[in-house]
């Protein structure tokens, strides 16, 4: 009895200890915004972490990628196999089913990158951080290798689940278009967020290592303040978006912390996203364009003015970084359809040149 009654109470605290982020952790983070707040973000989540070794993933899967939400049958959450709305096409047992060889899909599960490896050229502590290396289905992992993530037209692959392997259909003004590799719905905003989380923990490396593999420079843009390409980025932000954080990560998150000593921000707080990319695209790492909205505030209608009367691309935002509407255009009249009263983010791009202004709409 008195054995019993320990183990509760120290199930106790320790769900106390994980259902909450520790008092404050992100207090010197207060009152900044875009690029400023994503360095402070990494000094908070660098000071702390302790890398772990790459054998210590598989025990720690035993409490941070269990399935609780779904079946709730105690085995592996694998993303590549998760079926959210029926039952899974197959499942993973702990340990038993750890990779191995695999045959097909089914056969095992290991350890991804979901952030490639050879982006970082295999290097320490990235190789062992368990914020952005989920257990998957070792066949699965194997067909995504380090293909960038997208969204996919015509699939090449794909896996039980629905994840698919195939070219780019993306839409955004010169996306990439060859392959990419697309996790379902329920998981895109799961995969966002572990991007702005590394964007932001290696914040000091990362401009170096978009020549590190033939697919890094696909999606990174070789800075250490944007980091994603503007097509890859627009991605995320939609993707996180539409895709809230959920119980599962926050659970991950705090099994995480307990691991190796840190947090993954975006999913704590997910409002740093927009704050610290939105305001950030129209300055630091872009081009700054000039140009002129008339009339703004608008009804609906206005005109982008450019010097060179140059064709160009447009797209809007609303304030939270949802991309509502993109165009090609080569004439200057813009018609806005179904927005509602209020602030918006222009973003205007021509010869190379990218930036964005405030665009009200009465």
């Amino acid at each position: 009895m008195k054995k019993s009654l320990l183990l509760f109470v120290l199930s106790i605290c320790t769900f106390a200890v994980k259902a909450q982020v520790p008092a404050g952790y992100y207090n010197s983070a207060q009152g900044l915004s875009g690029y400023a707040l994503k360095s402070e973000l990494s000094t908070i989540i660098t000071n702390g972490h302790t890398a772990q070794s790459y054998g210590d993933l598989w025990d720690a899967y035993y409490t941070s990628d269990i399935d609780d939400y779904y079946e709730n049958d105690g085995t592996i959450l694998d993303i590549y196999s998760e079926n959210p709305t029926n039952s899974d096409p197959y499942n993973f047992t702990l340990g038993s089913d750890q990779c191995g060889n695999y045959n097909g899909e089914g056969s095992c599960y290991n350890r991804e990158h979901l952030f490639p490896k050879s982006w970082f050229d295999d290097q320490y502590p990235m190789y062992t951080d368990i914020h952005h290396i989920y257990p998957t289905d070792g066949y699965v992992n194997g067909q995504r290798g380090n293909f960038p993530f997208g969204e996919v037209g015509n699939a090449s692959w794909t896996s039980q689940n629905g994840t698919k392997k195939g070219n780019n259909i993306y839409s955004y003004p010169n996306a990439y278009n060859g392959t990419v590799f697309e996790p379902i719905d329920e998981f895109k905003g799961d995969v966002a967020r572990v991007y702005f989380y590394m964007a932001t923990r290696y914040e000091s490396q990362i401009d170096n290592w978009d020549s590190n593999s033939t697919n890094s420079d696909i999606a990174l843009n070789g800075t250490t303040t944007q980091v994603y390409e503007d097509w890859f980025l627009d991605m995320l932000l939609q993707w996180h978006n539409a895709d809230p954080v959920s119980q599962k990560e926050i659970d991950r998150n705090n099994e995480a912390y307990i691991f190796q000593g840190n947090r993954n921000p975006y999913i704590d707080n997910p409002q740093y996203v927009a704050e610290v990319w939105t305001p950030n695209l129209s300055t630091e790492d872009l081009n700054t364009l000039t140009y002129s909205i008339y009339p703004n505030p608008s009804q609906g209608r206005f005109n982008i003015s450019l010097p060179s009367k140059a064709e160009f691309s447009y797209a809007i935002y609303d304030l939270n970084g949802r991309l509502l509407q993109q165009k090609e255009k080569s004439t200057s009249q813009i018609s806005v359809e179904n927005l509602a009263s209020g602030l918006y983010l222009l973003r205007v791009s021509s010869a190379g040149k990218t930036a964005i202004k405030k665009l009200v709409i009465e």
